[in-house]
């Protein structure tokens, strides 16, 4: 059960442009943890004055505290930002930089802690914990879901620990010391962490909005690629296969055709919507076995379609969608009967060789096509049926490469012919079913 599809297994280009965009995400997320620091800083420095007042060796020592610890955390945001700028920064370093935020985040906590001799259980009073709503949201921002659960668990199990953690000797004026936790100071920091955090969680919607409208842009161009080429190849080409496939290159595959017998004359006289019935059934029907058997439609022309298989058993499934055609066919041509409405018949024709293919065009207005001899033989051999009265003939190349046995699967043997633009004899096979 995939609960998680970010964590699918990728593609190494995949992967590469996955990594860039964790580290393009690190990016921000150190310009947001410097500004954090900025932010911080200049609110203790407009609380300071509050604590100058008290005379409190344990506040002022919680001030400086909170000083080191702010520029320490500039200090890492401004090193990670330049790394990034000069190309010395890795993908797997992001998992240091999530360390350093959970460290930095756990470790000024329980410093407050063991310098105001606060007991554990009084954790969530220290101003330092309100920092953990910051350190979550860059983890938003890095956008992987594993590294974030890796965040939630380090700082669930650190402050679990300081719960339970007791000071060496409990303070005279333990009450007092919680009471000055919350005062305004305090109050007044935290209330500059959460907007801090808020901020951190807008900048990361925003990301996200982007990265939707991306998607939604990259699915729209592909719905248009649709429109000019069939899904399998659209799938290639949003991949961002293009240039390849503008290249071409020679394969083997077999090439269909099937075309409907008596269409010409059935047309004359007929309502327009009546034919587009007529060629919207037929379509639909091709579209079907096509799909079912892995076929990739090149074109519709007319009442006729071209269908070409590659790849894996490229053969034994084009043997498979034409037969699996006539039978579907004849269905439809019973039903058209029994409804009153004249049944007609189809020609299938099929070759197995050596074609070219590519795409061509532009991502406006993109073509993909095949050719060769063995796309003019398959339409000569669907033509060729008229001739010899069979819905379906196959070349004796298509049937060896598909592992067929004619002699036991009802083939039947046809003399060989002279194709137009061939000089020599083509071996047949013909069906009278599918």
């Amino acid at each position: 059960m995939r609960l998680l599809p970010a964590l699918k297994a990728l593609r190494p280009e995949e992967s590469a442009l996955l990594s860039a965009a964790e580290v393009e995400a690190e990016r921000i997320v150190a310009l947001l943890r410097i500004a954090v620091a900025l932010g911080l800083m200049i609110a203790m420095m407009l609380a300071v004055e509050s604590v100058r007042v008290i005379d409190e060796p344990h506040l002022r020592r919680q001030v400086g505290l909170a000083a080191v610890t702010m520029l320490s955390y500039l200090a890492v945001g401004v090193l990670i930002y330049w790394a990034i700028g000069k190309g010395l920064f890795k993908a797997w370093m992001i998992w240091l930089a999530v360390l350093a935020d959970c460290s930095f985040l756990l470790l000024n906590t329980f410093l407050s802690l063991l310098n105001t001799g606060v007991p554990g259980g009084a954790v969530f009073v220290m101003p330092a914990v309100w920092m953990a709503p910051v350190v979550l949201a860059f983890g938003v921002l890095r956008l992987s879901p594993l590294r974030l659960a890796v965040m939630v668990g380090l700082v669930a199990v650190g402050f679990g620990w300081m719960i339970l953690w007791q000071p060496p000797a409990t303070t005279p004026d333990l009450v007092g010391r919680i009471r000055l936790s919350l005062d305004s100071p305090p109050n007044f920091m935290r209330l500059v962490m959460l907007c801090l955090a808020g901020v951190v969680l807008v900048v990361a919607a925003v990301r996200m909005r982007a990265l939707l409208h991306r998607s939604i842009e990259e699915a729209r161009q592909k719905a248009n690629l649709t429109r000019y080429l069939p899904s399998q190849l659209a799938d290639r080409l949003a991949g961002g296969g293009l240039e390849a496939m503008q290249e071409g290159r020679q394969q083997k595959m077999a090439i269909l055709f099937i075309d409907i017998r008596g269409f010409t004359s059935w047309c004359e006289g007929r309502e327009p919507q009546e034919v587009s019935r007529l060629i919207t059934g037929f379509r639909g029907r091709v579209e079907e076995v096509a799909a079912r058997t892995g076929g990739l439609i090149d074109k519709f022309i007319g009442d006729a379609a071209m269908i070409l298989f590659d790849g894996e058993r490229a053969a034994a499934r084009a043997l498979d969608c034409a037969e699996g055609l006539l039978a579907h066919m004849e269905d439809w041509r019973k039903t058209r009967e029994q409804a009153g409405d004249t049944g007609l018949g189809v020609g299938v024709g099929v070759h197995w060789g050596e074609v070219f293919s590519g795409v061509t065009g532009t991502s406006a207005r993109l073509e993909y096509s095949v050719f060769g001899d063995t796309v003019n033989t398959a339409a000569r051999l669907e033509q060729l049926t008229k001739a010899q009265g069979m819905p379906l003939i196959v070349s004796a190349d298509l049937l060896a490469e598909a592992g067929a046995e004619p002699a036991r699967e009802g083939w039947t043997a046809l003399p060989a012919e002279v194709l137009r633009g061939r000089s020599k004899g083509l071996a047949l096979f013909g069906k009278a079913k599918g």
